[in-house]
């Protein structure tokens, strides 16, 4: 996790598509604050400033503008259609003593032994949705798999957790398990055809997503 969590925004007044395709091409990102009872901010904050923090695993940020501060968790980001360009992000205020609900990517780390034995590893739960204080939200969850062997799975109910995360996601879901290996049948030509491969807030406002 980044140590600076800081991004510096700026109140946006212009509104419409115009002005807002204008506004990305200055480099910057529109994006909306809301949450906590209080009446929706749109915003406008450099775009590569937070790209990096958003590659950082940051989950949680603290939004300056002049001499405040607010903090809030980025709740969703939107792309262009080649997952490239960020075109608007949405900010929910939280508190620090708040509890807030995020998804957290699962990083497996080690070499199973099962894999080394000729089995085939499938990590089939790539995230998790978590319950845990906003300033305590970690960068991903770790899984060791070094006593995996072939038949074997490890389950939700059975990753070891950071200190007061709680795991929202069904207990006994497969997260990682080794398989033997398959043979692939390539198709024939002729033989049928070719195959292809939550701070929990009020309702989200939808200011903003029509102009963007």
């Amino acid at each position: 996790m980044l140590a600076n969590t800081t991004l510096k925004v700026e109140e946006r007044k212009d509104h419409g598509k115009k002005r807002v395709a204008r506004l990305r091409g200055t480099g910057k990102v529109p994006g909306v604050l809301y949450g906590h009872g209080q009446d929706p901010v749109s915003l406008a904050f450099d775009g590569k400033e937070f790209s990096h923090l958003l590659k950082g695993g940051v989950r949680v940020v603290d939004l300056s503008q002049g001499s405040n501060t607010e903090k809030a968790v980025i709740r969703d980001v939107q792309f262009d259609h080649l997952g490239l360009e960020i075109l608007h992000v949405d900010f929910a205020r939280v508190s620090a003593d708040e509890r807030i609900k995020v998804d957290v990517p699962v990083e497996l780390r080690g070499i199973a032994p099962g894999v080394t034995s000729g089995g085939i590893l499938e990590h089939l739960l790539h995230s998790l949705h978590i319950e845990c204080l906003a300033t305590a939200v970690p960068e991903s969850i770790r899984l060791r798999v070094e006593e995996l062997h072939k038949g074997q799975s490890i389950h939700v109910k059975e990753m070891k957790l950071p200190e007061g995360v709680k795991v929202l996601n069904d207990p006994d879901a497969v997260v990682v398990h080794i398989v033997e290996a398959k043979a692939v049948v390539a198709a024939t030509p002729g033989e049928g055809g070719a195959s292809e491969p939550e701070v929990v807030t009020k309702k989200k406002p939808a200011e903003d997503k029509k102009e963007d």
